[in-house]
């Protein structure tokens, strides 16, 4: 789905565990890594995107998982000319993502990349929240820097919260 400018709407998802170290997540069959994300569908709203995108990329559920805050607005990266693709009659110049941060609920044994009939990943991590910053492809880490900052003070907040909670460090 693609929005009168060019940019594919989009929901981004960072899944924090108790400890607050994200998902990071390797692209099959490409050296790349990065966190779940996907398009919207036409007539899903944002946060039914989310969760089919979360399903698809990771087999998780809407119950394994909390929902810790989201990004204010849009956040858009161009993409690189090379990668500029008409989709649909339509030429997609990049990305308009809406970016999730969730709590992962369940052990980590239920993240399932291969749950979906085309898998996006092959293998997944635990990586520090400002890890994924240098580890990004060039052109999205605008919106990487945006986004984890904006995220940040939740994460930070839930995270200590969390951890007096369970009595874990």
């Amino acid at each position: 789905m693609l929005d009168a400018d060019g940019y594919r709407l989009n929901i981004g998802i960072v899944i924090a565990n108790g400890r607050g170290d994200v998902l990071w997540a390797k692209r099959v069959r490409q050296d790349g890594w990065q966190f779940p994300q996907g398009g919207m569908q036409e007539g899903e709203s944002q946060q039914q995107a989310m969760y089919r995108e979360l399903e698809e990329e990771t087999g998780l559920k809407p119950e394994q998982v909390e929902i810790w805050g989201t990004t204010r607005d849009w956040l858009r990266y161009r993409l690189p000319k090379k990668m500029i693709r008409p989709t649909k009659g339509k030429v997609c110049i990049g990305q308009k993502q809406k970016w999730y941060l969730l709590r992962l609920l369940s052990e980590d044994s239920a993240v399932q990349l291969d749950r979906s009939h085309s898998p996006e990943f092959d293998r997944w991590e635990w990586v520090s929240y400002w890890y994924p910053l240098d580890q990004i492809v060039d052109f999205k880490r605008g919106v990487y820097q945006r986004m984890l900052k904006e995220l940040s003070s939740i994460h930070a907040q839930k995270v200590a919260r969390y951890t007096r909670a369970s009595g874990t460090k």
